[in-house]
């Protein structure tokens, strides 16, 4: 016996259902998951990209020390592609028919990651190591959420999440560089 998958669908239905329901743009009934719960937690992805863009913005023009240059390059390389993650997450807001929460208002309460800026290179790279693994945890967490309930902004969050986790890497060696060419490693030395 041959199981062969059979696409069967009413095309004069899905016709009927799309000019009925243009108003609702991209989302069609096929739609699976909660649009307001999804838009919710993509909101809060937004307010994460914002803060990491700003963080990292800082960390690249307050970056100073010999290995200063270099690092800042990584820093600003690192808060463009934050920036991009977070127009991709607002464009994807918009097509659920949703509201991009921009509002500097509530901005660090929405976001997964925190706002610290560090005393030195060393404690800079370190908080961004930090809020990439935040990213990386909470975007894996939305993947599996969103299962097949919402493939298009599933695949979005995967392609962000493989970014986070580069920018993770990044990090985690400049830390380990940092620490073979004599830099601070971030403690504090006693002056006895």
């Amino acid at each position: 016996m041959s199981s062969k998958k059979v696409f069967l669908t009413d095309i004069k239905l899905i016709r009927s259902r799309a000019r009925a329901q243009m108003q609702k743009g991209a989302v069609t009934e096929g739609y699976g998951a909660d649009r307001k719960k999804v838009i919710e937690i993509l909101n809060e992805a937004l307010a994460t990209e914002i803060i990491c863009v700003l963080r990292y913005s800082y960390h690249h023009y307050k970056a100073s020390g010999i290995h200063a240059k270099s690092v800042a390059a990584e820093f600003l390389e690192h808060a463009q592609e934050e920036q991009q993650h977070a127009s991709r997450i607002a464009e994807r807001i918009t097509q659920l028919n949703g509201n991009p929460n921009f509002s500097p208002e509530g901005l660090q309460t929405r976001s997964h990651s925190e706002y610290v800026e560090g005393a030195d290179l060393v404690e800079m790279i370190k908080e961004d190591l930090v809020a990439e693994r935040i990213a990386i945890d909470t975007y894996r967490e939305i993947v599996q959420y969103l299962g097949n309930d919402d493939p298009t902004t599933r695949r979005m969050i995967e392609e962000i999440l493989a970014n986070e986790e580069e920018h993770a890497e990044d990090m985690h060696t400049l830390l380990e560089e940092l620490g073979k060419k004599g830099e601070p490693s971030g403690k504090k030395m006693s002056h006895a």
